[in-house]
C-alpha cells in the first residue's frame, strides 16, 4: 500500500510526520512510502536519508496525496483540500472543533480522518498529544519570557527577578500536561507560579511534585479574576479532547491586567481559553489588545522542528504501522472495532462526523 508523507505547508512549520527509521519499518512490512522532496529538511533529515531507508522521493505535493494513507503533522490547509479524495485515510492533528471550514471540507471530500489529538491509550491518556503538549508547555514560558521584554511591548519584567527585586508572577490556567510542564519551567526560572484547575486530584498531584514557588488554586471565575490582576504572564493550558476550549479569561478581564502583561494561549488551535485570542504565526506571533500582549501561535512546537519531530514520531510510529497494515488488508473496520484508541481517533468517516465533541461544536 502507498503511504504519503507530504512537506508541511503551514507557515513556519518545520516538523515532518515520519523519521527515516519509520520508512524503513514500513517498507520492511511491504509498504510503499512516498516522501515529498524536502519534507524533512526543517527537522534536519535529508532526502538522501529517506531514500536510503527505502522511500520514493517525489517532487510533487499532489503526488503524495495520491496515496491511500496520508500521514501528516498539521491539518490540511485550504490549498490542499482539493487534493483530498473519497476513501482516503488521513492520520494527523486535525483540531476540527476550531474550524467549521476545515471540518466541512474534509467531510465533503469523503476522507476518513483519524486525529492524533483524540487517539487514546489503554489508560485513557492521549499518547500522541502528550509529547507536543510537553514541548508547547515548556515553550510557553520561554516565549512568554521573551515577550515580557520591553522591546517586545512587554512590561520589561525578568521572570526570575534578581537580588533585591521580586520575581515575576505567572498564572497558568490548566494543570494538565501543558500546564505542569509550563509550571516546572517557570518555577525553575524562579518565578512565582499559580496553577489553576477544576480537578482537585490533579491539583493535589501538582502540590506533591512541584517546588514551593508553585501554588495551586481551584479554578472558578472569581479566582481567575482575582489572580489575573497580579499576573505578568498568563498561560492558557486548557484542553477538552476534541472539543473547543471553554473561555476562562474574558475580554472584560483584560482591563484589570497590568499594561504590558503577556498572554500565551497554548490551546489556540482548539479555539483558546482567552476570549481575545486568535491564531498567529511564528513570523508574526503577537498583537496587543487593551495593552496586553497576546501570543497565539497555533503550531508552537513547529519552531523546534527536530526535537518535536523526534518526540512526535517516537509516539506515532507504532500506530502508523498498525494502521497501514490494517488499511492495506482492507481491515480498517476491524481495527476500529477491536482498538478503542483508534475508535477515539476516528473523527470523520467518509463524509460523516463520528466524534461527538466535533459534532457538538457545530450543532448550533
Amino acid at each position: 500500500m502507498r503511504i504519503g508523507v507530504p512537506r508541511e505547508t503551514k507557515a513556519d512549520e518545520y516538523r515532518v510526520a515520519m523519521l527515516p527509521v519509520g520508512v524503513q519499518l514500513l517498507t520492511a512490512a511491504g509498504h510503499h512510502v512516498l516522501i515529498e522532496a524536502g519534507a524533512g529538511s526543517g527537522s534536519g533529515y535529508s532526502d538522501e536519508q529517506y531514500g536510503a531507508a527505502g522511500a520514493d522521493i517525489v517532487a510533487s505535493h499532489a503526488d503524495v496525496f495520491e496515496a491511500e494513507l496520508v500521514v501528516k503533522v498539521k491539518e490540511p490547509l485550504p490549498e490542499e483540500w482539493p487534493l483530498l479524495r473519497s476513501g482516503q485515510v488521513m492520520f494527523t492533528y486535525f483540531h476540527f472543533a476550531a474550524s467549521r471550514e476545515l471540518t466541512a471540507a474534509c467531510r465533503d471530500s469523503g476522507i476518513t480522518a483519524l486525529a492524533y489529538e483524540t487517539l487514546t491509550d489503554a489508560g485513557g491518556g492521549l499518547p500522541l498529544l502528550t509529547p507536543m503538549s510537553e514541548v508547547a508547555g515548556r515553550m510557553s514560558v520561554q516565549e512568554g519570557a521573551k515577550y515580557l521584554e520591553r522591546p517586545m511591548m512587554g512590561r520589561g519584567i525578568l521572570l526570575g527577578g534578581v537580588t533585591g527585586v521580586e520575581p515575576g508572577n505567572v498564572l497558568i490556567l490548566g494543570a494538565g500536561t501543558v500546564g505542569t510542564n509550563a509550571a516546572r519551567v517557570a518555577a525553575g526560572l524562579g518565578a512565582n507560579v499559580v496553577i489553576m484547575d477544576v480537578n482537585l486530584d490533579r491539583l493535589r498531584h501538582v502540590d506533591a511534585v512541584m517546588p514551593p514557588n508553585v501554588h495551586t488554586v481551584y479554578s472558578d471565575p472569581h479566582a481567575v479574576s482575582e489572580h489575573v490582576v497580579e499576573a505578568d504572564l498568563v498561560i492558557g493550558a486548557v484542553l477538552i479532547p476534541g472539543a473547543r476550549c471553554p473561555i476562562l479569561l474574558e475580554r472584560a478581564m483584560l482591563k484589570q491586567m497590568r499594561q504590558g502583561a503577556v498572554i500565551v494561549d497554548v490551546g489556540v488551535d482548539q479555539g483558546g481559553c482567552v476570549e481575545t485570542i486568535r491564531a498567529t504565526t511564528h513570523h508574526d506571533p503577537t498583537y496587543v489588545v487593551d495593552g496586553v500582549v497576546h501570543y497565539g501561535v497555533a503550531n508552537m512546537p513547529g519552531a523546534v522542528g527536530r526535537t518535536s519531530t523526534q518526540a512526535l514520531c517516537h509516539a506515532t510510529q507504532p500506530y502508523v504501522l498498525q494502521l497501514a497494515d490494517s488499511v492495506s488488508r482492507g481491515e480498517l473496520a476491524q481495527l476500529l472495532s477491536a482498538h478503542a484508541g483508534f475508535r477515539d481517533a476516528l473523527n470523520l468517516q467518509q463524509g460523516e462526523i463520528i466524534n461527538q465533541a466535533v459534532a457538538s461544536a457545530f450543532s448550533g
